[in-house]
């Protein structure tokens, strides 16, 4: 049903000028998914996947999900929490996945998945005749695999044409697995067991590497807020103990 929120955020307080610049953006990441789209992948086969994910919402929903995996596994902590803030200061997202790696093996018998030949896949997975049966999707670990490593590794293909478009239009991006994990989860490029996640911004500040420690608590957002604390319980802002500042200037007490 149609829902009407209301929050007090310090988050995307963009001028209408700012906001020209975040779509901008969008534009950016078509261009780039044009670009993954035409970079060379085994048999010319179609393959690729993309998604665009743009506003407050939804990458706010992108983010809380990274964080939920966070505490899944230690190791994955730090990274993931670090990774949350950087989905929701983006401007924009970019997914990317492939879905033949999890559906239709290439039959090269490369051995590239972990066997001598494509049986190691086949005899791990429910198939008749050589089609595989992925209307299970249960899982037990963060990707259900194996997959076909010659099709998963032409998703890095068309992540490096995208991001070399990227670096061509002026806009900061950076592939973040863990972008992709959650968005996934949530029903992004739902037919791609593997899914990347290109968060891409174009401000000064580059987002998804020049950051200090525990991120996910001393950011942006986060030091405007305890600036805002800080200027309050100072007495820097008119209050009650300063006076009505129309009649009363503490200057003049120098």
């Amino acid at each position: 049903m149609p829902r009407i929120s209301f929050i007090e955020t310090n988050r995307y307080l963009y001028s209408p000028g700012d906001q020209e610049r975040r779509d901008n953006v969008v534009q950016a990441c078509r261009l780039m998914v044009n670009a993954a789209m035409t970079a060379p992948v085994t048999g010319g086969q179609a393959q690729l996947e993309a998604e665009i994910v743009y506003g407050m919402d939804e990458q706010d929903e992108i983010a809380r999900k990274i964080e939920e995996l966070a505490y899944m596994r230690k190791a994955w902590q730090h990274i993931f929490l670090n990774e949350a803030v950087m989905a929701r200061e983006a401007d924009a997202i970019l997914l990317l996945g492939n879905t033949r790696a999890h559906a239709t093996p290439w039959d090269g018998e490369c051995g590239a998945c972990g066997g001598d030949d494509c049986g190691y896949v086949y005899s791990r997975r429910r198939q008749r005749g050589g089609l595989l049966d992925n209307t299970d999707r249960s899982r037990n670990n963060i990707i259900n695999g194996p997959l076909c490593v010659l099709f998963a590794h032409n998703l890095g293909y068309s992540i490096g044409a995208a991001l070399m478009v990227a670096v061509r239009l002026y806009v900061d991006a950076r592939p973040l697995m863990s972008i992709g994990i959650a968005a996934r989860e949530l029903g992004y490029c739902k037919n791609s067991e593997l899914v990347m996640g290109v968060p891409v911004a174009a401000r000064q500040k580059f987002e998804f590497g020049e950051i200090g420690a525990d991120y996910h608590l001393v950011n942006m957002e986060r030091g405007t807020d305890a600036i805002r604390r800080q200027v309050s319980q100072s007495g820097l802002r008119p209050g009650g103990t300063i006076g009505d500042y129309r009649v009363v200037n503490p200057e003049r007490k120098k």
